[in-house]
């Protein structure tokens, strides 16, 4: 890929990777086949803030947790009511780190 579409795609989808992730990202790209270049830019990523929004409201559902594919974690939060709160709070300061993780975990599939 040419560093003009590398930097396009940091610049569209860079916030929704963790920070210290990026030049990894770099890296990747420009070494992936046309084929895999393809499905990289066809691969759509959760946005953190709307898992922050969704935590906000129905965090105690586990629904934040459904969004980004931790179908355990989300189950856990719906059958404890998000431990009375705890839980659902604790989660307000670290879904959206898990959000940029879990999108990169996602590219680093896509683009293998």
């Amino acid at each position: 890929m040419d560093a003009e579409k590398i930097n396009l795609f940091i610049a569209t989808k860079g916030s929704n990777f963790p920070t210290e992730s990026i030049p990894m990202i770099k890296e990747r790209l420009a070494n992936i086949s046309p084929e895999s270049e393809m499905a990289i830019m066809a691969t759509e990523y959760t946005s953190p803030v709307l898992s922050i929004i969704l935590s906000v409201v129905l965090g105690e559902l586990g629904i934040d947790r459904f969004l980004i594919g931790d179908i355990g974690l989300g189950i856990g939060k719906l059958l404890t009511g998000g431990a009375c709160g705890i839980w659902w709070l604790i989660d307000l300061f670290l879904i959206m780190d898990a959000t940029k993780r879990k999108n990169f975990e996602k590219f680093m599939m896509v683009a293998c």
